[in-house]
Order: structure tokens, then C-alpha cells, then sequence
């Protein structure tokens, strides 16, 4: 009963970093505050998920399954965030916010 409970929770609060994931992609009005979105929310998301599905499988014995989908996705997010962030920098796509000191020399 506790397992399905905290299995449940873990659920939820997995789905609303998804949605909230997913809305901060849709409304964020520039490319580099999009990158939030699906970087920092999802991950926790989807890390959330993977921790019920952990948890689903402790009766059975644990699954390297699971282990590997996290490590996956906790290795390819941010590396394909930073390399959307650059490709960003580079393309020169405005920005709301000011770029720090050390990325001025890349607006020119």
C-alpha cells in the first residue's frame, strides 16, 4: 500500500514537471529561455517517471533497464542544450535578456 502510494506520487509530481516543462517551451519568448523548458523540467520529469518505474519493479528485482534510460538521459540533456545554446550564440539569434561579459565579443 505505501509503495503504490509513494510509486503514485512520484507519478505525479513527474507529469507536472512534464507539463510545466512543456508549457515553458511553448511560452518563453526566446530561443535561449526555451532551452529551460525541455532541459531542467523535463529532465526532473521524466527522471520522476523512471523513479516509479524503479520503484513498480522493486517486488521483481531491479531492472538495468531503467538505470540506463536515466544515465542516458541525464548525460544527453544538457550536452544537446549546451550544444543548441551555441549553435544560438552563433546564428546570433536575439535575445530578450543581455549576454554576459565573456559572450560579447560574439555579437560582433
Amino acid at each position: 500500500m505505501l509503495l503504490e502510494l509513494l510509486i503514485s506520487a512520484m507519478l505525479l509530481v513527474g507529469s507536472f514537471f512534464l507539463l510545466v516543462g512543456s508549457i515553458g517551451l511553448g511560452r518563453l519568448p526566446d530561443c535561449f529561455m526555451r532551452l529551460h523548458g525541455p532541459t531542467k523540467s523535463t529532465t526532473l520529469g521524466v527522471g520522476g517517471m523512471l523513479l516509479a518505474a524503479v520503484l513498480s519493479s522493486i517486488p521483481d528485482g531491479l531492472s538495468l533497464r531503467e538505470t540506463l534510460i536515466a544515465l542516458f538521459l541525464f548525460i544527453t540533456a544538457p550536452v544537446s542544450a549546451f550544444l543548441v545554446g551555441q549553435a544560438a550564440l552563433r546564428r546570433r539569434l536575439p535575445s530578450r535578456a543581455p549576454l554576459p561579459e565573456d559572450f560579447q565579443d560574439l555579437r560582433h
